[in-house]
């Protein structure tokens, strides 16, 4: 068939007329689900008390409202019996103690700006059904949310245990370091197995605890929303909180990753002692990385251990090649260990 003059051009105006309009139709469904239609004037006075509008205000700043439920973590915590005005009156109140583990409920917020130690006072509601009065600053540092990420969270970021997990992490990884040392066993990054999971498993690690403490310097807001009303679903939260629950679920998964290697690599004992030094190493880059990271010094030493630990993989831990008679991986040519064989 004769080749008309212009078709080719002709059909090429045609292709990408077909992927803008491709790409267009498939932009229609995101601009149109993030339309923000405008509320009527007004619509929000009326749709809302001004009682409910405080609560929203509240709880947008303070991300817990009335009905929120909260776990008792100190050894007790008093609540005022009567009402906040009588205490700043300096009038005779009574006081009772709520116990540890014990659950409460915000039953009401007030706002008191004359008090000069804190100007929100929060009634909880107790399990055996009394009320009492708090300030919200005390009432914070005595409980945490009902709920087991929140409580996760709390826990980790106490202080007392940070400095336990750094001496008995230091001594554990002293230790595992000597021993498998001396026995000429794997060590993860030292002298690792031929498997690249070990190693990403204490970079992502690393990475994780550097953006942890980074975002709870730059966005404590976001963190502090995610505190509160906490969830595993990447999807279902900010791009910042986003990213963090990646690395937490990859954690899980290159961990899992890790042990196959190890189990099939290594002899039982081996892999036991090896997965121990594994774990107290990635203990060890937690730790490193969330202290370090809170005076800016993290980044650097994130940078040089990413270096560093993929340096040591490529150069010493990766087999390179395989020998010719078993199949086996070697590191480089020669005797096989595994059968003896020459390999040239």
């Amino acid at each position: 068939m004769p080749h008309r003059p212009g078709s080719h051009s002709i059909r090429l105006r045609y292709l990408r007329q077909l992927a803008v309009f491709g790409v267009l139709l498939a932009l229609l469904p995101l601009v149109s689900s993030c339309w923000n239609h405008p509320a009527p004037s007004g619509g929000f006075t009326s749709k809302y008390t001004a009682r409910q509008r405080d609560s929203i205000s509240f709880f947008a700043k303070h991300h817990y409202t009335n009905g929120f439920n909260f776990l008792v973590k100190a050894d007790s915590m008093h609540l005022l019996v009567q009402q906040p005005e009588e205490k700043l009156s300096g009038l005779m109140t009574d006081s009772f103690a709520v116990k540890h583990n014990m659950r409460v409920a915000v039953a009401d917020i007030r706002t008191i700006p004359t008090d000069s130690i804190d100007s929100v006072w929060v009634e909880l509601a107790t399990t055996p059904g009394r009320f009492g009065w708090i300030h919200e600053k005390e009432m914070l540092r005595h409980v945490v949310p009902d709920d087991p990420i929140s409580q996760f969270i709390s826990v980790f970021s106490d202080t007392h245990l940070i400095i336990f997990l750094v001496v008995i992490v230091l001594i554990a990884l002293g230790y595992l370091t000597r021993k498998l040392m001396k026995s000429k066993l794997p060590i993860v990054i030292f002298r690792d197995i031929d498997s690249f999971y070990p190693t990403l498993l204490t970079l992502i690690v690393s990475a994780a605890a550097t953006f942890y403490d980074s975002i709870q310097m730059f966005a404590p807001d976001a963190w502090q929303n995610f505190y509160f009303h906490p969830t595993l679903n990447p999807f279902s939260v900010t791009p910042l909180l986003s990213v963090f629950l990646l690395s937490v679920w990859a954690m899980l998964i290159v961990g899992l990753a890790a042990v196959d290697d190890a189990r099939h690599q290594l002899s039982t004992a081996d892999a036991i002692l090896y997965l121990c030094g594994l774990a107290a190493v990635c203990a060890a880059c937690y730790i490193v990385f969330s202290i370090t990271t809170l005076y800016y010094i993290g980044y650097i030493l994130l940078a040089s251990f990413a270096f560093f630990a993929l340096w040591r993989y490529f150069h010493y831990a990766r087999a390179e090649y395989v020998c010719g008679n078993c199949g086996a991986k070697l590191r480089h040519k020669g005797r096989c260990p595994h059968c003896g064989a020459i390999n040239e």
